[in-house]
This record gives C-alpha cells, structure tokens and sequence, in this order.
C-alpha cells in the first residue's frame, strides 16, 4: 500500500519536473512591462530578463533610476516613468506601452513597485503610513493591472504579482502586511475572472531579503522616529523598556535578511517563461521552510511562535 503511494507520489513529482522545465518559444518577440526598477528585484528581474533576450518595458519612478538601468542594459530595454499612485502617470505609460506591443499584445506584466513601512507596531503608526502604503502596494497595482490587462489578454499571456509572505502571516508592520493581503486576494480574484481568456496569473511571495528599502540602518531610523512621534499615552502604556527590547530584537533580525535577490526573480523569470507556471512562488528559504509551513498551523499555535520572545508592555506587567 504504501509502496503504491510513495510510487504515485514520485510520478507526479517527475511530471511536474518536467511540466515546469518547458519553455515558452519565441520569447525574443514578447514584451514584458515591469514596475518599480528603479532598484531591488525590479532592477534585477529587468536585466536579467533583457538578457535572455526578451524585450523588457521597464517603468521607473525616477529618470535618474531609468538612465542607470539603460546604461546596464541592452538597446531592446526602454524605460518609462511611472508613479503607481498617480491616474494620469498609468494612463500616460499604458498608452506607451500600447504603442510598443501593437497587435500582438503584451506578454508579461510584472507588478513589482512596492513601499515597506516602518517595522513598528500599528498603534504607533499614523493613518497617513497606512494609506501610503496602501495606495502603492495595492491600490497602485489593481490600477495597473487594470490598466494594461486589454494587452495582457490580447496575447494570452502573463501577469505576476508581488506580494509577500506577510501577505499569508502578518505578525508586525500593519501597513504592509494588510497591502500584501490585499494583493493575494486581488491576484486569486482576478486568476478566476481571466482564466477563460488564457491569461495566468502567479504570485511570488517573498522572505526577507535586503534591498535599498530594508536597508537596516533606515529601517531602525524609521522604528525610532514613528517611537519618538508616537502620542505620549502610547509610550507611557508600552514604555521604554518595550521599545528598547523591540529595536534589539530587529537588531539581530535584520543583517541577517538574503542579499540573494536571484531567490525571487528566478520565480519571477519562471513564471513568464514557463509554458506551465505556478500559481504561488516561494522566494527564499525563510518563507519556503519557516513562514509559509508556519502559516498552515493552528493560529494559535502559531501566534505563540511568533510572539513567544515579545517583551510585555508596562501596563500589562
């Protein structure tokens, strides 16, 4: 009996190995749009994409950031300014896109540009770093997607959303944790709404990685200025001792996140080349062997994980 299992087991590994190492054809004439390539994955997913040879529309959110990624790159990678939060800046780069793609439509939409907010507890957080992150990290990719999805379904072809895997388990940075939740249920919504049209839709859900925007020197400049910031009856009900113990504790944690960036556009890159791509990618060891296992056990099983080592704030000492 168990002989049989295992044996079925290991044919559908094989299919699947070998489902996933075929290859799209023709991918010198398909165009790929991508988001926020100023730096980070963006960046790196642009070049090597234009290095395999496919001809990648990367948006930036700065001409300085366009200027440098030409420079890195082949004459088939054009770059265009975009800014997400803005109607008028992905009404103007749709119609650019538009115009390179023509008849044939667009293969691939990457949506990649995304703010981290700072890695402090919700309630010492204002409103305004809720909506800001918001308006990129969601609110910005459903205008994109939107937006170019006529191109996307005119070539049956690609869209590949970022979110996280705080989007499966959000244990501290509220803004960005419910912005990652939303683009999981926008991106499984949409996946059944397009299905029909040929169109997939894969989500890439990243561990920590160190980029520009978690650099840890910042990101500890972010914690103590939201601290600093914060209502006076929010610092006398946690106290010092709690914001001191939390600092340290992302302290250690941070110098260790991946500079592996390849750990996540290798997904990216496989679920636009691939003939049969995921519908979920997990990049980087963290979230393959830690947070996403972790996000399938009893929550209360999983919260005690999470917050065993959290110190107790003063007025509930």
């Amino acid at each position: 009996m168990w002989l049989y299992l295992l044996v079925l087991l290991g044919l559908y590994h094989l299919v699947r190995w070998y489902q996933e190492r075929q290859v799209v054809s023709h991918l010198q004439d398909k165009y790929v749009f991508i988001t926020g390539c100023d730096s980070g994955f963006g960046n790196l997913l642009a070049r090597q994409l234009d290095m395999r040879g496919l001809r990648v529309l990367a948006a930036c959110l700065t001409e300085k950031g366009a200027e440098q990624l030409r420079k890195q790159t082949s004459e088939r990678l054009e770059t265009v300014i975009l800014d997400v939060t803005q109607t008028e800046s992905i009404a103007a780069a749709t119609e650019w896109v538009k115009k390179r793609v023509g008849q044939r439509g667009l293969w691939g939409l990457v949506n990649n540009a995304g703010v981290v907010s700072a890695m402090t507890l919700s309630e010492w957080q204002k409103m305004e770093d809720f909506m800001n992150v918001l308006k990129v990290n969601l609110i910005g990719l459903i205008e994109v997607t939107l937006s170019v999805l006529p191109l996307v379904r005119r070539a049956r072809g690609r869209i590949v959303n970022v979110s996280s895997f705080m989007g499966r388990l959000a244990f501290f940075s509220g803004p960005y944790s419910c912005s990652k939740y939303g683009v999981e249920a926008f991106s499984d919504v949409l996946r059944r709404e397009i299905k029909g049209f040929g169109v997939k839709v894969s989500i890439v859900e990243p561990g920590c990685f160190r980029t520009g925007k978690t650099d840890p020197q910042r990101c500890l400049e972010r914690m103590k200025q939201a601290w600093d910031e914060a209502p006076m009856h929010i610092k006398e009900s946690y106290g010092q001792y709690y914001f001191d113990a939390y600092c340290n504790s992302k302290k250690e944690m941070l110098p260790n996140y991946s500079t592996n960036l390849f750990l996540v556009t290798d997904c990216m890159e496989h679920a636009l080349t691939s003939v049969h791509p995921r519908t979920r990618y997990s990049g980087g060891w963290d979230a393959k062997f830690f947070y996403i296992p972790l996000s399938y056990l009893p929550t209360s099983l999983a919260d005690y994980i999470l917050t065993r080592s959290w110190p107790k704030p003063v007025q509930a000492a």
